[in-house]
């Protein structure tokens, strides 16, 4: 009796670790191309990857999806459906999952992915090409005056990324293409 219980207790611990395994593998991933397996693209100009998610959901040929952020700000985003898994290739140009796999923002500290805090700028600036939102961070942080930033990926206000520096700290709302912080 006391061996049947434990070999369901193990078992369940199985089921478990594997559910949990297969729910992290099973998330997009940002700056991450999957090349390749392409069978249908569309524009989106909503610039929001989940949207692309969404369009794999509903197609019932789609194993994979690549969503590549728009260049300009009129001509949108592509979202890449896909017949297979092919492998990932790291870039910035997009964000990457398969069929399951919702949008998950990346997290690192006082970051915010996906997010506009609009409103309270007093200073804006078009950024040179590679520089990110850890450069219009550091903007913000050596400004006395600053105190919350929001960065603009390339496409979503112009061709190039801009950073907006804030004097007042607005609340945060969800924004595809943005990234901001408070620092002060």
């Amino acid at each position: 009796m006391r061996l049947a219980g434990l070999l369901r207790a193990c078992l369940l611990m199985l089921a478990v670790a594997a559910a949990a395994l297969h729910a992290h593998e099973a998330r997009a991933q940002a700056n991450f191309d999957r090349p390749g397996g392409d069978y249908q693209h569309s524009t989106l100009h909503s610039g929001d990857p989940a949207e692309c998610a969404l369009m794999c959901e509903r197609d019932r040929r789609c194993r994979s999806w690549t969503f590549a952020y728009p260049s300009s700000p009129d001509e949108g985003a592509t979202c890449w459906l896909k017949s297979n898994v092919p492998p990932l290739a790291p870039s910035n140009c997009c964000v990457s999952g398969v069929r399951g796999a919702g949008v998950l923002e990346p997290r690192s500290g006082t970051v915010e992915a996906s997010i506009d805090r609009a409103g309270g700028d007093y200073r804006n600036f078009e950024m040179k090409a590679g520089e990110g939102d850890e450069a219009c961070k550091a903007a913000c942080e050596g400004d006395d005056k600053c105190r919350a930033w929001t960065y603009a990926r390339p496409g979503y206000v112009g061709r190039a990324p801009r950073c907006f520096l804030k004097k007042e700290i607005k609340p945060p709302r969800r924004k595809p293409g943005f990234f901001s912080g408070v620092v002060r």
